[in-house]
This record gives C-alpha cells, sequence and structure tokens, in this order.
C-alpha cells in the first residue's frame, strides 16, 4: 500500500474526531447562552432587580456547577505551545520506535510507527509559533529520508548478494534504450563495451570485496565510456567522473606531475568510498546514482523542497531533479538491460578488448615515458595506458611506482642510467607592457586570453587595479617543452662539489679542474657564466692542466685603476703570458691588493 494512503486516513480519523468532539461543546456552548440570556431576562420581567446589590465580576460567569474562567493572553499562549510541544515529542518518540523496529527487520511496523508520527506532526499548527516551526520541519525531513532509507532497504546487500538492483523498465528508461540499441548513441554504447574490457575485471573484484552490486561495474560507460582522460563540462574527470573537490575528499591527489582521477585503481577505490557513503545517507540504489551524479546536496534539497517531504523511491524525485541527473538512472538502468539482452539488439558479437597485464617496478629518476619506452623497445602509448594519471607523461621521479609490460622491469632498471631527466612543461608567455588606459579585459581580448589567466599568472588580486608601465606576463596557447640534457659521467670519475669563493670564475674553474667552461654550465643547469660567492659547483674532474713554474719570478701587488693590460705593457711582456701566469682570462676584474707574478 502506498505509504501516502496511510497517512491520508489517518488524517480523516483526526478530522472526524475533532468534529464529534466539537459537537456536545456546540450544544453546551448553545445551553450556557440561553441560561445566561434566561438568567439576565427574568429580573426585568419580575421588576425585581435591585439596583443596589454587588454586581459579579465580568470575569466570571457561573455555568451550572462549574465556571469558566478567561486566562491572560500570555498563559493561553504558554498551554498551547506546551501542548505543540508534546505532540514533536511523541512524534520524535515514534520515529525512534521505528528505528528500533528496522534494526530488528520488521519493516512493516517501522513503516507504521512513522505513518503514525507523521499524522501527529501534521496535526500541528505552528503558524504563530515561531520557536516550533523549525523542529517540525526537520522532524517531516527525518520522517520522510527514513520511509525513503526503509523502502529500500529490501534491496541492501546483506551476505554476499551482489544482484541488489532491480532493473525497472519504464517510459524513460525505454527511451534511452532506444538511443543505446537504435539512435545515435549506439556507435558509443559499442566502443564503450569494447573498451570496458581492459578494466572490468578488477573493478569487478573490487565491488565484491566492498560488498557493493556487481552491476555498478557498469557506471564508468555512462559517466565517461570507459575512457581515462574523459573530462567534463564541469571539469570531472576520469573513469568515473570525480571533480577535484570530490576527488580530493577521497583521497585522489593531484599536483604538477600526476591527477589520480585518470587512475582506474585508485578512482575504482574512491568511487567505491562515495557510493557506500550515499548509500548508507539514501539507501535507495537508484537515488545514490542521482546523488553522484550532482551531489547529495542537491538531492537532499530537492527531498526538503518537497510539500509534502514524503518520499517512497527515486521516481518521486524524478522531476524535480535537474535534467541531466534526472536522464542519468533511466540511462543507467537502459544500460543494465541492454547487456542482459545483448543478442536482441545485435551486440552479441561485439569483441571486448582483453584486460590490460602488467608488473610495477620502483623509478626514483624523472624520465618521460617516450625514453622509458625507448628503452624497453615499445610504444609510447602502451606505456601511457598503462599509466594515465601522467598529466605530462613524465614521471615525479620519487618512488614512482611505474606500470610496464610484464617482463620488462630488469630491461629498464639496467637501463635507467642512461635515461635523460625530463621536465613538465611549461606554459607558453608573451610580455606586454601596460599603457595609459588599458585595462586587463582589452589586454586579454587583444592577445585572445581570458582576464583570470593573466591575474593567476601575475598573482593579481583585483581585475580592476593596473597600473600604467607594469610589465604583465600574458599565458598563451600550449606549452614549452624543454629537456634537460644531462652529461655523462665519465668512466672511473668521481663528482666534486666546489664552493665558488672571491675571484672565481668559470674559466678559473674549468682550468682548475681539467673540464671546460660549457661543461659545468650544462651539468649545473647554468645560463649565464655569472657566479656568486657560496654557490656550490657539481664537477667532474678530467687532466688538469699542468700549473706554469712560477718559481723565482717576481710580484707585483695591483694599485687603483690597474688592468692586465696596463700591468702587462708597463712590465714590457705580452698580456697572453701575464694571464697564463697567473691563470687569468680575458676580461677578468682583478682588485687593488691581489698579487700577480710578473716577469
Amino acid at each position: 500500500m502506498n505509504r501516502r494512503h496511510i497517512v491520508l486516513s489517518i488524517l480523516l480519523l483526526f478530522f472526524l474526531s475533532a468534529c464529534t468532539h466539537l459537537s456536545p461543546a456546540l450544544d453546551q456552548s448553545s445551553d450556557t447562552n440561553e441560561a445566561s440570556a434566561s438568567t439576565e431576562l427574568s429580573p426585568a420581567e419580575d421588576g425585581a432587580q435591585d439596583s443596589n446589590a454587588p454586581r459579579a465580576p465580568a470575569e466570571s460567569v457561573g455555568v451550572g456547577n462549574g465556571e469558566n474562567k478567561v486566562e491572560p493572553p500570555g498563559e493561553t499562549d504558554t498551554t498551547a505551545t506546551q501542548k505543540v510541544q508534546t505532540y514533536l515529542d511523541d512524534a520524535l518518540e515514534l520515529c525512534q520506535l521505528s528505528q528500533d523496529y528496522w534494526q530488528q527487520g520488521e519493516l512493516e511496523n517501522a513503516v507504521e510507527a512513522l505513518d503514525r508520527a507523521y499524522a501527529l506532526i501534521l496535526s500541528v499548527d505552528t503558524s504563530d509559533q515561531p520557536k516550533v516551526i523549525q523542529q517540525k520541519e526537520d522532524l517531516r525531513f527525518m520522517i520522510s529520508k527514513r520511509i525513503l532509507e526503509i523502502y529500500a532497504s529490501r534491496n541492501i546487500v546483506v551476505n554476499g548478494n551482489h544482484n541488489a538492483i532491480p532493473v525497472v523498465v519504464n517510459r524513460h528508461v525505454q527511451a534511452e534504450i532506444k538511443l543505446f540499441t537504435k539512435g545515435g548513441e549506439r556507435r558509443f554504447f559499442i566502443e564503450s563495451l569494447q573498451r570496458s574490457g581492459r578494466y572490468r575485471d578488477r573493478i569487478v573484484r573490487a565491488l565484491k570485496e566492498a560488498g557493493l552490486p556487481e552491476e555498478l561495474s557498469w557506471l564508468p560507460l555512462i559517466e565517461s565510456g570507459f575512457k581515462t582522460n574523459a573530462l567534463s563540462r564541469s571539469r570531472a574527470l576520469g573513469l568515473w567522473q570525480f571533480i577535484p573537490s570530490t576527488g580530493y575528499k577521497f583521497g585522489l591527489n593531484r599536483n604538477k606531475f600526476i591527477d589520480e582521477r585518470m587512475d582506474p585503481a585508485k578512482a575504482t577505490r574512491a568511487a567505491i568510498d562515495y557510493l557506500k557513503e550515499l548509500h548508507s545517507m539514501f539507501g535507495d540504489w537508484s537515488t545514490v546514482l542521482a546523488a553522484y551524479n550532482c551531489g547529495e546536496g542537491r538531492v537532499l534539497r530537492v527531498i526538503r523542497s518537497q510539500n509534502i517531504n514524503y518520499l517512497d523511491n527515486f521516481w518521486d524525485l524524478y522531476e524535480k531533479l535537474p535534467r541531466e541527473t534526472a536522464r542519468y538512472v533511466p540511462r543507467f538502468l537502459a544500460t543494465l538491460h541492454v547487456l542482459n539482452n545483448l543478442e536482441v539488439y545485435g551486440m552479441d558479437q561485439v569483441d571486448v578488448d582483453p584486460p590490460l597485464e602488467f608488473e610495477t617496478v620502483v623509478v626514483n629518476k624523472q624520465i618521460s615515458l617516450g625514453n622509458a619506452a625507448k628503452a624497453i623497445g615499445i610504444e609510447e602509448k602502451a606505456l601511457k595506458d598503462l599509466n594515465p594519471e601522467l598529466r605530462y607523461k613524465i614521471l615525479p621521479g620519487d618512488s614512482y611506482n611505474l606500470r610496464i609490460p610484464s617482463g620488462s622491469a630488469k630491461l629498464l632498471l639496467a637501463q635507467i642510467d642512461d635515461i635523460p631527466v625530463s621536465r613538465p612543461p611549461q606554459r607558453a608567455y608573451v610580455y606586454h607592457r601596460v599603457r595609459k588606459g588599458e585595462t586587463l579585459s582589452v589586454i586579454a581580448r587583444k592577445y585572445r586570453t581570458t582576464v583570470g589567466g593573466i591575474m593567476r599568472a601575475n598573482n593579481l588580486r583585483r581585475s580592476n587595479y593596473i597600473v600604467a608601465g607594469k610589465r604583465l606576463k600574458i599565458p598563451q596557447r600550449g606549452y614549452k617543452q624543454k629537456t634537460v640534457k644531462v652529461i655523462p659521467k665519465p668512466r672511473n670519475g668521481q663528482a666534486l662539489n666546489h664552493r665558488v669563493r672571491k675571484g672565481d670564475s668559470l674559466y678559473i674553474i674549468a682550468k682548475q679542474y681539467g673540464t671546460t667552461t660549457k661543461k659545468i654550465q650544462e651539468l649545473n643547469n647554468l645560463k649565464t657564466t655569472t657566479l656568486h660567492i657560496g654557490q656550490v659547483l657539481t664537477i667532474f674532474p678530467g687532466k688538469p692542466q699542468t700549473p706554469p713554474a712560477v718559481d723565482g719570478l717576481a710580484t707585483y701587488k695591483v694599485r687603483a685603476g690597474d688592468s692586465p693590460f696596463i700591468i702587462a705593457k708597463r712590465h714590457n711582456m705580452p698580456l697572453d703570458r701575464l694571464l697564463y701566469l697567473n691563470q687569468l682570462y680575458p676580461g677578468i676584474t682583478i682588485f687593488p691588493g691581489q698579487k700577480l707574478y710578473i716577469e
């Protein structure tokens, strides 16, 4: 029986009961009025009224053997509030009784207790009592939500039962079945079915371990078409279409290198946790799926906004939900129906992709998938399919578990030292000097970008305030890819660290360690030859240059205004000879007080 019918019946009983109690009161009131009238008229008729006799107080009029007293307004309000509060307390006790029945498995008794509770709060008039209005609304919402949970609890997974989602085929579901089998989405359905073979076996195992229905393994078909990089208009990403905030809530990390929403295994674990949370909240799998699509907050607001706050199942919500969400559940049910009848719809010959087979290896180097694929002799796409969470196809470099085809681990580790280090691509930028009268919107239109993008690139907090003459970084489409070249380590060589001292230069350091300035720059990622005191340089020393013999040579103390050219000319020496004896290079700066060897 529909629960609404029970409620209406109870309401009708309350109405009839009220009418029954009202009739004697009206008769008594009529008798009272007649008695009062006769009492007031009789002295006039007899002409025996004593004008000096004391009158009874206006507040008290005797009726029969009792008295009706007109109470002050404050006492009347207090009495009415106490009566309403008593009804609400009784309704709350009935809700608790229903919960006890439910835990004991007595569903009919649980529903009956909720019906009685609901009838109580419907009989309460709180229009002139604002203090209890919210309490009444909270009770209405709790009862409607509890009814929904009890109704759906018949389908809760218990003792390994993995067929808990009933496939209802109504006109809404039938419309989606037609789209999948005869309409414009038939090709999408077939291609998604083919891709499902790569991931579904592992998803089914995870669902069974969690005690959830196996049918949920087909949810990615309507979410993403089993594409790991599927991105929606609302920025939901991956097989299970997590938005960033929900993904973060359920443990999916996102940084410069990875986005775990695209990892099938990690996203599946997060989706299971989310579905279990929603099921504990709503109980009904159809309502759970609607909440998974648009968020539990939206569904709860729809439930709260109902005129009666009393819902039996998802189809009571259907017309109130956003169109995309309202279609979501019928699409899923249509998917299950088609999968159970592939031969009927001519899809039984679809070849499903085989499951992905791989092994994992821990890599502690920041390398690209392309270079790793070359090292083990496979295509880059094969590695990308196994590691879809890598945003730029570059490993983070800190103990990353890389998935590779089975049997390739030893080959990769043997060549890991020869694979160059790679870095993520950087956004392409141009620079713009702000002119008087320009605004961010004008600049954004000029460079075909957005105001928000310019603000983020320049850490601007306000879009309506920029200063003329300021140099802005303007983001462009695309990225700059930069691969760092690593100088091969010399055989039997050992890297040394050199701390830059006052007077050092790349030329002097290179000569000191028997290497070249170019090698030092490449090894330390130096774009210029400028050094600063205290800077530490990594150097692979070569065969050092034989230092010149300076025994017996005179020394010269540099004075203010001196330069190597002036000193060489003053002592009749070739400039090259002066530089060689003192291990200097052309253009070097010398300082007063510095000692140089001269001939």
